[in-house]
């Protein structure tokens, strides 16, 4: 399906604009996503340092809107609670938790996996309290994410660049939790799956920016977040424009903070 150039809102879900990878040009990044109609982008963070620079550029940068978490291979429980503690601190500045959850692809240890459950489970707590969505990571760990999400009361979950089989997404359609898709799904036999199967009010666009672009090893941005747009419309032949609205008035309803 042809993209028809008009003019429409896009807002990408999840990317990671305190990389070292945008420092020299994060503007001319931003200025080319606004181009594309992208009007609001969610940069996640990875640790404190993490936090504190995207809240820095949250500030100059109005198109992105903070959120904050400690990214699941950081085993350490001491980060773990300076990082809790910070997003109490700043949760008035944050639109959500994350980037949170579990990954089994890098961390094989079931004593390291308990560690990561812990983690996430007090992310989880401190996200019900807060009344601040759950911005989610889930490799290797899709059904194991889901369920611990679901056993913990978690009710405003992105399930962000889902990498298992739809079977297991459907937990966490029926859930009512949300899916976003990555500029990759243009070459990604299992996340066009994902399209196919999961309903549209379900799903948002994400970039996770720099990486899981269109092309593989090259640099991701936001402003692909459009291409993957018309790439769900033609899978789910729909009008372009009839995904824009609906993937934006689901990140609207998920993360309601970052509209204000």
């Amino acid at each position: 399906m042809d993209d028809p150039k008009t003019p429409f809102s896009l807002v990408d879900c999840h990317a990671h604009m305190s990389d070292d990878a945008f420092d020299e040009d994060l503007e001319d990044v931003l200025n080319r996503a606004a181009a594309q109609d992208v009007r609001a982008v969610l940069s996640v963070s990875e640790t404190i340092d993490d936090a504190q620079r995207t809240l820095a550029l949250a500030d100059r940068y109005p198109l992105l809107k903070p959120c904050a978490g400690l990214y699941p291979t950081y085993l350490d429980r001491q980060a773990a609670a300076e990082t809790l503690a910070f997003i109490r601190e700043h949760h008035g500045r944050l639109v959500a938790i994350g980037e949170v959850g579990l990954d089994y692809w890098m961390v094989k240890e079931a004593v390291d996996r308990e560690v990561q459950r812990e983690i996430l489970g007090q992310h989880i707590s401190l996200a019900k309290e807060l009344d601040l969505p759950l911005n989610v990571h889930s490799r290797s760990a899709g059904r194991h994410t889901i369920a611990l999400l679901q056993e913990r009361g978690a009710q405003s979950v992105l399930l962000h660049a889902f990498d298992g089989k739809t079977s297991a997404a459907m937990a966490g359609i029926e859930a009512g939790y949300y899916f976003s898709i990555p500029p990759s799904v243009l070459r990604s036999r299992q996340k066009q799956k994902l399209v196919q199967e999961l309903p549209l009010d379900r799903l948002l666009l994400e970039s996770d920016a720099p990486v899981l672009g269109p092309t593989k090893d090259q640099r991701n941005e936001p402003a692909n977040v459009r291409l993957t747009c018309v790439y769900i419309a033609s899978i789910k032949n729909l009008p372009v424009e009839e995904v824009a609205r609906v993937t934006t008035a689901n990140a609207r309803r998920l993360f309601p903070r970052a509209f204000m």
